[in-house]
Parts: structure tokens; sequence; C-alpha cells
């Protein structure tokens, strides 16, 4: 049986396998075939929503040094910066309104926000809005950590695995970090009851068929309830600086597999792919994805979160044009609605 047949039958697929389907992407009729069965099996779980999650950078200091990162400890150009508590709550206050019933607390990993700052963060949050989600996204905790901000409420915790094989991890990062101990994170929130995001770049230095096929393979075997991929965007203050992007239709390619892969996945059109391509979101949403993140961060600082080189920070990015961004997802067929968006993989 090929390769593809069996995804689409939802077999389980060895890396072998994943890698004919990969060295299949350029070929139209393939393209075409899981794309259809992507908005297929998106539209049997989810019908034509769009859920939203109102993005809060609160952050941008950060003890790690990935290379592909602006925001890396090593960036002496970053302008720092650290929204306070009632900065994050004015933040929640205006999300609300605006109809947003998720939030996603993202920062680097910035050890001034101890355990019991951001214990007390989410614990404002959820008793201010009992029904809404919260949403880390602040990267390799312990155990111990992550039971605490659970035990406070926290509903969901996005860590992007970046890549599944060692060698290429390696790569992206410097010897002090590890793949063991990302992976190792992803599987202490998964015990621990959280709905659980991984994720990585398309196109990042050094990627390849055999990576990428350990990405499918890795998350074959997590089974997160939420993917994040976009395309590698370079950094002017990184090592990379000079690398080239990744490809806008190998992302739409990967986000179909995904959707086959996990029928029920929570699957976002990322910030980096309306970055690459001003119809990126939509061209996401026909792929399979269903879920879209505006920015709910305070207008001064958004330039400052700079993972990689023009990232889009207003306009319809922005929390505030949220009319404008239900507009055109409205325009391709979808609609966004007032939901938390829980993914139905339990």
């Amino acid at each position: 049986m090929k390769a593809v047949d069996k995804l689409i039958q939802r077999q389980k697929l060895t890396k072998e396998e994943f890698i004919e389907i990969l060295k299949q992407q350029d070929d139209p009729d393939i393209r075409e075939l899981l794309k259809e069965e992507a908005i297929r099996l998106r539209k049997h779980y989810y019908g034509t929503k769009v859920f939203t999650r109102g993005l809060i950078e609160f952050t941008n200091h950060c003890k790690n040094d990935c290379y592909y990162c602006g925001i890396r400890r090593s960036n002496k150009n970053a302008k720092r910066f650290r929204l306070s508590q009632e900065d994050i709550l004015a933040c929640c206050e205006n999300g609300y309104e605006l109809g947003f019933r998720t939030f996603v607390l993202q920062g680097g990993e910035d050890v001034w926000y101890t355990d019991a700052k951001l214990v007390e963060i989410i614990r404002r949050i959820k008793t201010l809005y009992p029904e809404c989600a919260v949403t880390l996204s602040v990267g390799e905790k312990s155990y111990e950590s992550y039971k605490a901000y659970k035990e406070a409420g926290a509903d969901r915790y996005l860590l992007r695995h970046e890549t599944a094989d060692e060698q290429h991890y390696e790569v992206l990062h410097p010897a002090e970090m590890s793949l063991a101990n990302r992976k190792q994170c992803l599987y202490d929130l998964k015990k621990l009851g959280y709905q659980v995001g991984a994720g990585f770049m398309v196109g990042s230095p050094g990627q390849s068929v055999e990576t990428l096929a350990e990405d499918l393979l890795f998350l074959q075997e997590l089974q997160p309830q939420m993917v994040g991929i976009g395309p590698f965007i370079p950094h002017h203050d990184t090592c990379f600086a000079e690398k080239s992007a990744g490809s806008v239709g190998e992302t739409l390619f990967l986000l179909s597999v995904i959707r086959i892969l996990l029928p029920t996945v929570l699957l976002p059109a990322t910030t980096a792919l309306g970055t690459m391509d001003p119809q990126g979101r939509e061209k996401g949403l026909l792929a399979g994805a269903n879920v879209v993140m505006p920015n709910l961060s305070p207008l001064k600082t958004r330039k400052q979160y700079d993972l990689y080189d023009n990232k889009i920070c207003t306009g319809d990015e922005s929390a505030q044009c949220k009319n404008c961004l239900a507009q055109r997802m409205e325009s391709v067929g979808y609609h966004v609605v007032v939901d938390r968006g829980d993914s139905l993989n339990k």
C-alpha cells in the first residue's frame, strides 16, 4: 500500500513512509488529494469554525541562546521589556471585550517570572474570567513548576519541539540545551493533563526530508492536542541572518499532512505564515488549519517581541482589528467564533 493511502486511512506510518510522502509534495495531484482530505476532516470535526486565541507577549527576556531566535540572550540589540501583572490583566480585559475566550501568555524563558509570580497571574486571570482558557508558552520547566501552573488553573501549554532529530537540534541550539529534555517536558505536560501543543519551523537551517519525517513520527507518537508550524524566517541579529526563509507551499502541504495524521488537532494558521504571504492565514485555513492568534499585547511592546524579521504586528494581526480578520476568514468560507475552542482529543 502506498504511504499516501496509509496516511489517508490513518494507519500508523514508518519514517520511510513519511519520507515517501514528503518527497511527493511537488506532485500537484498529491497536494490536492491531501488538501481535500484535510479540509474534509477539519469540517467533519470542527465545521467551518475558526477559533481565536488572544496572544499576550509578556516578556522578551530569555535565558536561552537558540541560534534562530531574535530574543536570544546574546542579542545585545534587543530592546527588552516585561509586562506587569496589571498590564497582562488589562490585555485580558480588552481581549474579553473583543470576544476572546482563550488567552495565550507567551514569553522567553525569563527567570524574573518565578513560579510564584506566574501562579498568581494565572489565578487572577481564572478568577476574573473563569469561563476562559489560559494557555502558557514559557518554555522548559520542571515537572513541579508545570504542576503548580496546572493547579493554579492553566489549561494548555505550547512548547514547540522545533525538531525531533538529535543532530538537527544541535544545529539550531547551543550545547546546554537538549532535545531529550524538550521531549520530556512535553510528556510531563501530557501526564499532568494539559492540552499540549508541539510544533516546528519549516525550512530551518539543516532541515531535510529525513528530519521532517522525524518530526511527523514524533507527532504521531506524542498525539498532541495542538501543533504549531510556520515557515522559518531569519532574524538579522542571529547567526542564521543570511539563511533562506522556509517555503509557504511546503508549510501548507505539511498543515494538510498534520490534519490527516491528527484529525482533531487544533492547528493554527500562524503569524509566520501571515508574515511570509499576505494571504497566508487564509491559505492555512484552506489547507486544514482552524485557529488564528491575533495579538493582544500592548502596541508599544509588539515590535520588541522580535523573534524574526518583518513580523506583522499591526493591522489584521492586531486583536483590535478582529472584525477585519473575521471578514477575511469569511472570504474563504470560514467564520470566527466566540469559544474557548477546546481540542476534541482529550
